[in-house]
Order: C-alpha cells, then structure tokens, then sequence
C-alpha cells in the first residue's frame, strides 16, 4: 500500500511537472529585440513602446524587450535585418502597411512572406486633419477649396515617400481633380508638429500621432478614412469625441483605407517559439491598459493570428499592388 501511495505521488508531481514544461515549451533565454521599422513618435513606434512597457509592468515576459528603431529605405533596413536573420527567436518586428508598399516603390529584394507572422494586433485610421485656425471646417469645404485653387496649391504632409500618406494624398487628388504639393518627414510625430506650425496645409495622421494636439485646441480632425465611424464616446475636447468625426465617404471625400499594426518574426522559428508570441501578445490586448490604448489612439480593434492573418496578408497586398499601380510608385 505504501509503495502504491509512493508512486501514484510520484506520478502526480510528474503529471505536474510536464504540464508545467509544456506550458512552457518555449521562452526567451535573452532580451527581444523588437524592431521598429520607422521613425520615432509615429503610429508603430508608439505601439511598439507601449508594448514593451505594459509587458515589463505585468510581468508578462522573464525577459526584456528592447525597442530599436530601423527606418532607413522606408523601412527596408528593418525588414531586411528581420528577414536576415532566419531561426532568431529572440527577435520581433512591428509591421505596419509599408511591409507591402516598400518593396513595391524601392524593388528591395523583400516579401511579407519572408518572416514568419505572428499577430495582427489592430488596424489604425488615418484621419484628415488641418490646424485649427484653417478656414476649413468639414472635408467637403476642404474639397472644394482644393478643386478651386491652382494645382500643386495646398500642401500636404505625411510620413515617407509612396507608403500610405502619398496613397492616400493620390486617393484625395483623385476625388478633387488637381494635384496637391506632397511633403514627407520622417516620422508621424513630426509630421503633426508641422501642421501645428502650419508649415503645411494637412495631414493623414493616424488618430494617436495628433491626438494630444487636438486636445490642446492646435488641429483639427474632417473625418476619418474608414467605412464606419469609430466608437469611441469620450469627449476629448469639450464638443467632440472620436466618435463625432465622420467617416470621409460620408462627408463628402470618397476615400477608404486603414492600416495594418502586426507582428512578425524571422522565418525558420519553431511553432513553439511562434506560440510563445501569438500568447503573450494575447494577453497584451487582454489587459485594460491596452484597452485605454486602443480608445486613445482610436483603433479599429480588429486582430488575427494564424491561417486567417495570412490570408489577409495576401489578400491586402494585391490591393497595395493595385493601389501603387494606380498612382505610379511601383519601381520599374
């Protein structure tokens, strides 16, 4: 009887301790690197940081993830490294649509397909915004303004060159008939700060890039680029919330077009490795504060991993092909 004791114990400390080591099949034995292929203070760059922190803060992670900025070539210098770079598990980058326009525009020997993906964690919007001071008040007075004047008139700012802000500025002189002056800078911050400055006429931010800006009274949102307006009820100034901005096609400006934020890895990973990733960015969008985040930067809460995120993957980049065609930034 005693050794039946013993040893049903012994195989209950064994059953434990396999559920543990699977659990577990894989974790980081060192810091992550998590790269950035962009500018500091844009849309990617944010998430990424805030990432990193709510992940030190819950402890979600024994190791530390490091944020590494690589925007050289549009981004290509960041894909390039994640994509030289098979088999390190160590290592994440956060994706946003230029994982499609840049090898398109600059013929970097780079597909999506290249690295390994992880999670879709949300799509952003892109917001058209002008200083608050403008004469314009709605997107079709911001139209018409431009239809008036003479082409190359009014100056619009974005992020990069032949990546989503010049899409989106080809998409608004389409519906306005007349050619816009396009301005890039470097990131998306940077780009807010410019039309504050009024150095430019309009934007294409993403809602979290100009977001503190709107709130302090210096710009001002028309709509946003998407099929339905976003959620979110919380005012931010003392008239207005996300959700009172309408959507572009509704106010006049028939232009749509959201943004991916992902994750991806090196290819040649392990599914365990691959695992570890796809939970602990679960349990990411699972807390509050990552719930806070995606009200403040008004997200559209969409996410997707596996079978169904590759899908979308390929299914988004013949749009960007079709897009880029249209307005001639594909690379000969």
């Amino acid at each position: 009887m005693t050794a039946f004791r013993f040893t049903r114990a012994a195989s209950a400390a064994l059953l434990a301790a396999t559920c543990a080591a699977s659990a577990f099949a894989w974790e980081p034995t060192k810091p992550v690197e998590l790269v950035v292929p962009a500018g500091t203070g844009g849309g990617a760059d944010q998430m990424a940081r805030f990432i990193q922190g709510v992940v030190a803060k819950n402890k979600l992670m024994a190791q530390p993830l490091v944020v590494v900025n690589k925007s050289g070539g549009a981004g290509a210098e960041g894909f390039l490294d994640v994509k030289g770079d098979p088999g390190n598990p160590h290592k994440i980058v956060i994706t946003l649509s230029n994982l499609f326009t840049t090898p398109l525009a600059t013929g970097v020997p780079f597909n999506w397909r290249d690295m390994t993906p992880v999670s879709m964690m949300a799509l952003d919007q892109f917001v058209l915004w002008v200083n608050e001071e403008s004469p314009h008040k709605t997107a079709k007075a911001f139209l018409d303004a431009v239809k008036a004047q003479p082409a190359n008139t009014f100056k619009m700012g974005g992020t990069g060159s032949k990546q989503e802000d010049q899409i989106i500025t080809v998409m608004i002189e389409k519906a306005a008939g007349k050619k816009l002056t396009y301005i890039p800078f470097k990131g998306g911050g940077d780009v807010a700060v410019q039309l504050v400055g009024k150095h430019i006429d309009s934007t294409v931010n993403n809602p979290i890039e100009a977001e503190s800006h709107w709130r302090a009274g210096k710009l001002r949102p028309l709509c946003v680029m998407d099929k339905v307006k976003m959620p979110y009820k919380a005012k931010l100034t003392a008239t207005m919330a996300w959700q009172d901005v309408p959507t572009c096609a509704s106010a006049g400006l028939p232009v749509d077009y959201t943004m991916l934020r992902g994750i991806f890895m090196p290819p040649g990973v392990t599914p365990d490795q691959l695992k570890f990733y796809v939970d602990l960015l679960a349990k990411v969008r699972a807390l509050p504060e990552w719930k806070e985040f995606m009200e403040k930067g008004a997200f559209n809460q969409t996410s997707m991993s596996g079978a169904e995120f590759s899908d979308w993957l390929g299914k988004t980049e013949q749009l960007h092909r079709t897009l880029m065609k249209e307005a001639g930034f594909i690379v000969n």
